[in-house]
């Protein structure tokens, strides 16, 4: 039987997978990959060169793909080039910045699953921090402090990160996709915590909005140390997937009109936030 072959990218977080696609589509290393990914937080298949549809073969492997949208499809193109992407190149801006996916839904997805069409000349990296790692290595004082406060998450809140005057039209549409308190710490059920931040975070409730906005504000620069964060620089055919619950993620800059093209999968989620 083919066994899983990997190597770590850095002690936090990432790890590469070298299986071959023929090893990967087979299905018989799906249970091994979902507990390195749970393990390391983001995986990376250097060069593998899904076709659209074995990326949806390969993610079906490993669970039930997510619906993509209200047409149903399993997978979207990513681009912040509105002539590629008419439909959400304008709420994609707010990826560019540190994010959880789902923060406005009971049970966020497990995973996403990115290939690389075209990459970006220049900038367009992904980058990940480990949330897991990152409350691990707080002090234990400061665990206590953050283990029971409440957060509320909203999407409009990101949207003041890439358009800081936004329409009134504008913004009433971004807030009709609701809110949702959420903890701080997220006592999984496997044991382990992590920490739900992003720029959705719209206030810590109860704390003053001074007070709020430092802490999750200092939390975040902590969260994406050096330590337990990773850069990917994109090549063509590079399939990356991160475990949405145990990380955070975010498109580093580049020109939108650059013809930067991946392809997402997502793999439905099966634990509730709280």
């Amino acid at each position: 039987m083919t066994t899983l072959r990997t190597e770590i990218v850095k002690d936090a977080i990432a790890s590469r997978v070298l299986n071959d696609k023929t090893d990967l589509l087979a299905g018989h290393l799906a249970k091994d990959i979902r507990a390195l990914l749970e393990a390391r937080g983001v995986l990376v298949f250097p060069e593998i060169d899904f076709t659209e549809a074995e990326q949806i073969a390969f993610t079906r492997t490993l669970g039930m793909p997510a619906s993509e949208g209200s047409d149903g499809k399993t997978t979207a193109k990513i681009s912040l080039d509105a002539k590629q992407n008419p439909e959400t190149a304008e709420f994609l801006k707010g990826s560019l910045y540190w994010h959880i996916d789902g923060t406005n839904s009971d049970v966020p997805i497990l995973a996403s699953l990115l290939s690389c069409v075209v990459p970006a000349p220049s900038g367009g990296n992904t980058g990940f921090c480990n949330t897991y790692a990152a409350y691990d290595a707080l002090p234990a004082s400061r665990q206590a402090e953050y283990d029971p406060l409440r957060v509320i998450h909203a999407p409009w809140a990101s949207l003041f990160y890439y358009r800081p005057e936004p329409s009134l039209d504008m913004l009433t549409a971004m807030q009709s996709l609701g809110e949702k308190e959420l903890p701080l710490v997220w006592t999984h059920a496997s044991g382990r915590k992590s920490l739900i931040l992003g720029c959705t975070a719209l206030n810590v409730v109860g704390l003053a909005p001074k007070d709020s906005s430092a802490l999750l504000v200092g939390l975040r620069e902590w969260a994406t140390r050096e330590e337990f964060s990773y850069s990917h620089n994109w090549m063509t055919g590079d399939f990356v997937m991160w475990d949405n619950t145990g990380t955070m993620h975010r498109a580093e800059p580049y020109d939108p009109a650059c013809g930067r093209l991946m392809l997402r999968t997502k793999l439905g989620g099966d634990e509730p936030f709280a």
